[in-house]
């Protein structure tokens, strides 16, 4: 995760100077609930929506420089949401559960041996009944580049087969700086199963 300390030397096309829409359509439709983690949160506009909507967050990224922006964004607008730098594949060292993780494209960064890595590191911090949000570059983006990687349907159910439920994967949109349409993606509910009990 080294390269996004560089990247955010810059303006990454991802930072777009708000909230994916996709993420306050599930915000207004009450989809997001009590408190949050924000994975790969970069410079913070996901966090800072949320917590403007009264949840409690907590946005995590391995960039230290995006890190410090979102804070000087927090203290700017006066909002309470809290950020650290720190690696989304020990959510276990977090020490802490959430009852919402959102993450607007970082599970498109991971290797494939990364995958289960984070899936188990996410069951640990969903509470009881807690949901992941994922926003991903979809396949069906054109072009030949090597990243991000354009993820499947059926990889998505792959990666969250045992011990989850999803709820949907569907069409979305990927805003970004370059693309004015921006770029296809899927964006997925999934809930964690609890064990002789209800998710």
């Amino acid at each position: 995760m080294d390269i996004f300390d560089s990247v955010y030397q810059g303006t990454p096309p991802w930072e777009i100077g708000r909230p994916q829409k996709a993420f306050v359509e599930l915000a207004r439709a009450g989809e997001v609930t009590g408190s949050v983690l924000d994975v790969g949160c970069g410079t913070g506009d996901h966090a800072l929506f949320f917590a403007e909507e009264g949840h409690e967050v907590l946005g995590i990224d391995t960039a230290a420089l995006a890190i410090r922006r979102a804070e000087e964004k927090a203290a700017k607008r006066g909002l309470k949401a809290q950020f650290l730098v720190h690696d989304a594949l020990d959510l276990f060292g977090l020490g802490r559960t959430f009852d919402t993780v959102i993450d607007s494209g970082f599970f498109h960064t991971l290797s494939d041996e990364d995958r289960p890595v984070f899936v188990d590191n996410l069951a640990a911090v969903l509470a009881p009944g807690g949901r992941y949000f994922m926003l991903c570059f979809g396949d069906q983006n054109p072009g030949e580049y090597p990243l991000p990687r354009r993820i499947t349907e059926g990889e998505i159910r792959d990666s969250f087969r045992d011990g989850w439920r999803i709820n949907s994967i569907r069409p979305a949109v990927f805003e970004n700086s370059i693309q004015p349409e921006g770029h296809h993606a899927w964006l997925a509910a999934i809930s964690r199963i609890v064990p002789g009990g209800e998710s």
